[in-house]
């Protein structure tokens, strides 16, 4: 590929260049729909800690070379800090995501408008519920997880669109949310998994394509499998993620630790936070 591209992707891994990210700047617990924001509803979410948070990892992306794009943030959207779920870019198009929850609708708006004025085109997918979160895209196979927020109507649809990739549909446990929360490609041989959260056939699946890396059931809690990959083997990971980070550090990645532990209460981590739009 060559860099006139303003848009690109074919993977989880490619060296990342450009991405869509969102200050935490409203974001609250407004209505519980993850077993993470139940543990923390009470609680609450510290916004200028979540901000300061934000802003260390925006500065993380810089120093490695990639450009931010920061969306504008709008108080009816208390989860527009979870950027990947509003969209997903493969090959050089950019697909506007069906938002599911009652809490987030609306958010596809403020992407289409950004993408609008930068004259960027993208399609929407206005068949059936699907979200960024479920989306991982590795080669010619994407990997679509089945939940409450992406249906297999919206998996056809892309299979019919896409005839030219491999469309797998991935059931999991409801209560995980997105795929990304219990599965995630970190290169070309190399996954995360949480086994529990899926089915055998689909971990039998996992394993004969890729080495596994287990997370644990405490370290899927704190996101263990929602790390980052901006290419080059360096990969982003909170710092209480121990065991995870040990593991990737063992297969020769670069472990980038940055805490955003406040940002996770409401059930999101590093992908979830971001939209690459340009990886190369």
């Amino acid at each position: 590929m060559t860099l006139t591209y303003k848009t690109y992707c074919r993977s989880e891994y490619d060296e990342l260049k450009r991405v869509i990210l969102c200050q935490p700047q409203y974001m609250t617990i407004r209505e519980v729909i993850n077993d993470t924001q139940k543990e923390f509803k009470d609680e609450g979410i510290h916004i200028k800690t979540a901000l300061e948070q934000h802003r260390e990892f925006v500065r993380t992306l810089e120093e490695n070379g990639i450009e931010v794009i920061l969306l504008p943030y709008h108080k009816k959207f208390p989860e527009q800090v979870f950027t990947r779920d509003i969209g997903f870019t493969l090959g050089q198009t950019i697909f506007v995501a069906k938002m599911a929850h009652d809490v987030r609708i609306g958010e596809e708006g403020v992407l289409r408008q950004w993408l609008d004025d930068e004259e960027m085109s993208y399609y929407h997918l206005a068949e059936g519920r699907i979200e960024g979160g479920d989306v991982i895209i590795d080669g010619e196979t994407i990997y679509v997880g089945l939940s409450n927020r992406t249906h297999q109507q919206a998996v056809d649809h892309l299979q019919s669109i896409l005839n030219q990739f491999d469309v797998k549909a991935i059931s999991f446990k409801e209560k995980y949310l997105h795929l990304d929360c219990v599965f995630n490609v970190i290169s070309p041989d190399v996954a995360l998994i949480y086994p529990p959260a899926l089915t055998k056939e689909d971990i039998e699946l996992f394993s004969s394509r890729y080495e596994l890396i287990e997370v644990s059931e405490e370290e899927q809690f704190t996101l263990g499998t929602n790390v980052l990959n901006i290419g080059n083997k360096k990969i982003l990971s909170l710092p209480v993620n121990k065991h995870v980070n040990r593991e990737l550090v063992n297969r020769g990645f670069e472990v980038i630790e940055v805490d955003i532990t406040e940002i996770i209460k409401s059930g999101g981590s590093f992908r979830c936070c971001t939209l690459p739009i340009l990886r190369g």
